[in-house]
């Protein structure tokens, strides 16, 4: 098996990165391309294959992901189609880009999947939800799953679905990175150690949607599917996890979610226009306030 990205920015990589780690698939049968080498190096680092042209990376690659930005997917497409063969299984990493799109703007009979994974997948902590179309073969729905998985949490669903699951498992981490980066700000204005800062910000994360909001989630998928899955099918522990064992400040891995002009800005602005950031520090400083004045007060001790 050999994988293709035909794209080579933080997507791809995302995804490269983690099914190589999980051990899914070895560097040298996976490659990219891009028209620049503005993306060379973490393609060099990942050890996969890099070419300029989009022709020779089908021409070596059986499963071909879809990985550049939203608004280049029809011109990328025009580009390509013609050299899509029946042996390919393209499986597109585009949000907002439907199925019957891509299908219209490729040869008849093309094999197409559309998937949604997200950030925490480059730690196999991820969670995806993929839609196959009208001219897959069995055994290809088999093939995206085995990928995925291995990368977090994989579901199969109906496409008119992978919208809402975008925004909340794919832009979801993004999310928990401006409350983590929150939590830590209020902890530093009320005298918390810079080393411990965004551990305790990101354990609070992890814990809380571990054990508060997975069941949040799985009655969400249920509403949206009329089917229910007794599994935590949760990004944004993954997204603590990425901030704890990583080398990465929470604002740049919310920067890595939020490609420019893309979806995810535009929740982020919206929790900003909302004081989403200012209301978790205010909370971080009321709660220590009140401990301060419990103290003082020497509550606890003479409480009967």
């Amino acid at each position: 098996m050999s994988l293709g990205f035909l794209g080579a920015g933080k997507v791809a990589q995302t995804i490269a990165k983690g099914l190589i780690t999980a051990g899914a698939i070895s560097a040298e049968s996976v490659a990219a391309s891009a028209p620049s080498d503005r993306c060379l190096k973490e393609i060099r680092e990942l050890g996969i294959g890099f070419t300029h042209s989009n022709k020779e990376l089908l021409q070596m690659s059986e499963i071909v992901f879809l990985a550049v930005k939203p608004p280049l997917i029809g011109k990328l497409l025009k580009d390509v189609s013609a050299h899509i063969e029946d042996r390919h299984l393209v499986i597109s990493l585009a949000a907002g880009i439907s199925i019957d799109f891509i299908e219209s703007r490729v040869s008849a009979g093309t094999r197409v999947i559309r998937a949604m994974p997200n950030t925490p997948s480059v730690i196999g902590e991820g969670a995806t939800v993929f839609s196959v179309g009208s001219n897959v073969r069995n055994g290809d729905s088999e093939i995206a799953r085995n990928l995925f998985s291995r990368l977090g949490i994989c579901l199969q669903g109906d496409e008119s679905i992978v919208d809402a699951v975008m925004a909340v498992s794919g832009s979801g981490p993004a999310y928990a990175y401006v409350a983590i980066d929150a939590l830590a700000d209020g902890g530093v204005k009320m005298g918390l150690p810079e080393t411990l800062q965004s551990n305790c910000s990101s354990n609070s994360i992890g814990s809380l949607v571990d054990k508060q909001f997975a069941n949040s989630f799985i009655l969400f998928w249920k509403i949206i599917t009329g089917r229910f899955y007794s599994i935590k099918f949760v990004s944004h522990s993954g997204s603590a996890k990425m901030v704890l064992h990583g080398k990465k400040h929470p604002s740049e891995l919310k920067d890595d979610v939020c490609s420019p002009g893309g979806t995810t800005i535009d929740a982020i602005h919206e929790l900003e226009k909302g004081g989403f950031r200012k209301c978790l520090i205010e909370a971080v400083e009321a709660a220590c306030l009140k401990a301060r004045k419990l103290n003082e007060q020497n509550y606890y001790n003479n409480k009967k």
